[in-house]
């Protein structure tokens, strides 16, 4: 069977191929989106904590026996810590400032964690076996489907679609979009603005390490492998409109899939056709798709 000339086999691996990197970028776009959208810093060590929550992982499973379900809960948690502690020593100082300061400081972490892991396990990378439930695959007729791989793309969506309920829908995610925009108000009641500050930027660490902790299974466990991702994640992000949410989402998963389906029909345009419709999407709404123009 051949769909567009293309054995399906091929056209439908390629496209779970694309809805998986497309589960990643959602969730390392979404961080972003909460962080940049909530806080106006732009977190640039947003693929380090990318590689903290894979290394998290490695590390638990190989010197502690801490199991991948048990690393999916405290790898986050871990990273998310040290959000908190990167959050109140030095982002607060940044939060009125142009945000090329806030960008040039996450930059310089990322660039030091990205250094120390390198120093310690160099570039080669390490293997993280799936856990057993998951492994195997499940033959659909059409195409033969890795369970894991199933399950990151499931995993992604119900992270995804649960933070954006929190913000979008519930009184907390009120309470966090009122003390960025009005902090004086929202002190005014009583409410600890800097502590929803805090955790709005742990927050997003912690996705992008539950991100990591994902793909650590799929892909080598290494110290770059959060820089060779976090630019295609900013033009995702950049593309869904900087700070929204939905656009974070949307536009994370149906890039991936374009960018899997370029790859069938057009390989050599597939490492540049998400710059390529960021181009496109600036020049016609500079906002991004999902964003409001100031």
């Amino acid at each position: 069977m051949e769909i567009f000339g293309i054995p399906s086999q091929a056209f439908f691996g390629q496209l779970l191929l694309g809805l998986i990197n497309g589960s990643f970028y959602a969730v390392l776009s979404l961080g972003l989106a909460i962080i940049f959208g909530l806080l106006n810093i732009i977190n640039f060590a947003h693929g380090a904590q990318y590689m903290l929550g894979a290394f998290g992982a490695w590390l638990g499973l190989n010197y502690l026996g801490i199991n991948y379900w048990l690393a999916l809960i405290l790898s986050p948690l871990l990273v998310g810590a040290l959000a908190v502690v990167i959050e109140r020593t030095m982002l607060k100082h940044l939060y009125k400032l142009d945000h090329l300061y806030g960008l040039l400081l996450t930059f310089g972490l990322a660039l030091m964690a990205e250094g120390l892991f390198k120093n310690f396990f160099g570039v080669s990378g390490e293997s993280y076996e799936a856990p057993e439930l998951l492994q195997g695959g499940v033959h659909l007729g059409f195409m033969y489907l890795p369970i894991y791989r199933g399950w990151v793309v499931v995993a992604a969506l119900a992270v995804c679609l649960a933070a954006w309920y929190v913000i979008e829908r519930t009184s907390l995610g009120a309470t966090l979009r009122a003390a960025t925009q009005r902090p004086d108000l929202v002190q005014a009641l009583g409410i600890n603005v800097p502590v929803l500050v805090t955790a709005t930027y742990a927050t997003g660490a912690a996705l992008a390490a539950f991100a990591g902790v994902l793909a650590a299974p799929i892909m080598q466990v290494n110290p770059v492998m959060g820089s060779n991702l976090i630019i295609v994640v900013f033009a995702v992000v950049v593309i869904g409109g900087m700070g929204s949410i939905l656009g974070s989402i949307v536009t994370g998963l149906g890039l991936g899939v374009i960018e899997g389906l370029t790859k069938v029909f057009y390989p050599e345009a597939s490492a540049v056709v998400i710059f390529l419709i960021m181009v496109l999407v600036l020049l016609v709404k500079p906002a991004g798709l999902f964003g409001k123009q100031a």
